[in-house]
């Protein structure tokens, strides 16, 4: 094991406790990240949903089957990629029958979770590129107040690497149809290459200096 993935293996342990913020008391588990801690490339998603607070795991079900069908495509499995969210507890609201359903992280949930275990596992990966995953992604990663639609795509220099480039998210591509759908999910394929063929570049590159 590097040291790498013993750091990451340690901030997984004691995220398991983690109670900076109310997402704790009704979390079923602590979606840490998943992957390869010495990988390259980091993709980045907004939070759990039921599926993954359910397995701890980030992006299963539709989303995760989604997303994994358009690395394929790009040559890539989870084992070449670190996977993890900008909050790492299922934000939820009251739905009808007693149901609970998905909401978006607050500011303070989302500030919280980004500078306790975001900011440090970005750090201790040291990526050359990250994928963000949905304009809530690039907001923390990228910039604030990311234009997903507009400015998907591109590569911004962000503080956690010397790369990022944000994608629609599956979860977004799933609520399309018919050819709408088959638009965005290319665009998904589209940019994970785009993120691939960057690594690639930046691996090249000399190390950037202070001077």
């Amino acid at each position: 094991m590097t040291e790498v993935e013993e750091r990451i293996e340690d901030m997984r342990y004691e995220a398991q406790d983690c109670q900076l913020c109310g997402l704790c008391e009704t979390r079923t588990n602590v979606v840490f990240g998943e992957g390869n801690p010495n990988a390259p490339l980091v993709l980045v998603g907004e939070g759990p949903g039921e599926n993954e607070d359910r397995t701890g795991r980030p992006f299963v079900g539709r989303a995760g089957e989604l997303l994994n069908e358009c690395l394929l495509e790009c040559g890539i499995t989870r084992k070449h990629v670190f996977i993890t969210n900008v909050v790492r507890c299922r934000p939820t609201a009251p739905g009808d029958n007693g149901k609970l359903l998905n909401r978006p992280p607050t500011t303070d949930e989302a500030e919280a979770c980004v500078r306790a275990w975001l900011e440090p596992i970005l750090s201790t990966i040291d990526p050359k590129v990250i994928l963000c995953l949905g304009g809530p992604s690039a907001n923390w990663v990228i910039k604030k107040g990311f234009k997903i639609m507009a400015e998907r795509g591109k590569f911004f220099e962000s503080r956690y690497a010397p790369y990022a480039i944000a994608a629609l998210h599956p979860a977004y591509i799933l609520r399309q149809q018919g050819e709408a759908y088959d638009q965005a999910r290319a665009t998904l394929i589209a940019d994970i290459e785009a993120a691939r063929k960057k690594v690639i570049e930046a691996r090249k590159e000399p190390p950037r200096t202070l001077f």
